[in-house]
């Protein structure tokens, strides 16, 4: 089974960039892209910072745009969404307590989307009712069991990251630690970078978005960086007994070679220049 993961989208008002890209632009050209190589995809997951600044506008477009999409699509909401104006226009993604979680079957397991925002602030967070709607859907299923996040479920070590991750991490680490024989992965956004790991002994993954994308500076302990680096999406791969994720660039616009191309032999084998 095949899922596609994309995440920070960034949705903004037409016209306007982020970091001098184009994220409308950006997110149908991931789309179109991973639709392109990856047409037998089950499921293509969105994990939150949909809108850039929470506007209506930026929902009901990408509405529209998700209705153009031949394959099911499953949202998360993040830090610079508005949760109150996304279930405006997606009214049937409002779950127990009002909160954005919802299950989505595949043919590789069940899948549960869940809801990291907090009003205000860009941390993350899940209150005791959200972990207990998480607990009971653990309990409730056989697995296997993918969970999908906004948040950054552990430390990063970088440290302006870390300042706004999912602050009930550790609480959300041991419902996972006690189901750990069922949930399988764990895929996450926010971070804007490749991160992988575990949480309460279950694998994570993430990504860059599909926009702007971070870097991994240990130095700076105040501010967020950011690079030029190419816009990514994920696919992974789903079997009885792996889970293999990739990372996509799919805005890499440099030369691809092959190893073994005509002229491979020509490459120097000490400096791998020509």
């Amino acid at each position: 089974m095949k899922l596609l993961h994309l995440t920070d989208i960034h949705l903004t008002t037409p016209g306007q960039t982020i970091a001098g890209r184009d994220s409308n632009a950006n997110f149908e050209a991931a789309v179109a892209h991973a639709l392109e190589h990856h047409p037998d995809a089950e499921l293509m997951a969105i994990t939150g910072d949909l809108s850039d600044w929470g506007d209506r506008e930026d929902y009901e477009r990408l509405r529209v745009l998700i209705e153009r999409i031949p394959v099911p699509v499953a949202l998360c909401i993040g830090n610079h969404d508005d949760r109150p104006t996304f279930l405006e226009v997606f009214p049937e993604y409002a779950g127990e307590g009002g909160f954005v979680q919802t299950v989505h079957e595949t043919s590789a397991g069940r899948c549960l989307f869940l809801d990291t925002w907090g009003p205000e602030t860009h941390e993350g967070h899940y209150c005791a009712a959200r972990q207990a709607w998480l607990e009971g859907q653990l309990a409730a299923s056989e697995g296997p069991v993918f969970l999908f996040m906004h948040h950054n479920p552990v430390p990063t070590h970088v440290a302006p990251l870390d300042e706004i991750r999912l602050k009930d991490d550790a609480a959300f680490r041991q419902i996972v630690a006690r189901h750990r024989d069922k949930v399988r992965h764990i895929f996450f956004g926010h971070c804007h970078l490749p991160v992988t790991g575990s949480a309460g002994g279950v694998p994570v993954t993430s990504l860059r978005g599909t926009n702007h994308a971070g870097f991994a500076n240990f130095p700076e302990t105040a501010l967020l960086t950011g690079s030029d680096l190419p816009p990514a999406y994920g696919v992974a791969f789903v079997a009885d007994d792996y889970v293999t994720v990739h990372m996509v660039e799919f805005g890499h616009d440099g030369k691809l070679w092959a190893e073994n191309a005509p002229d491979y032999a020509s490459w120097n084998r000490a400096t791998m220049v020509r």
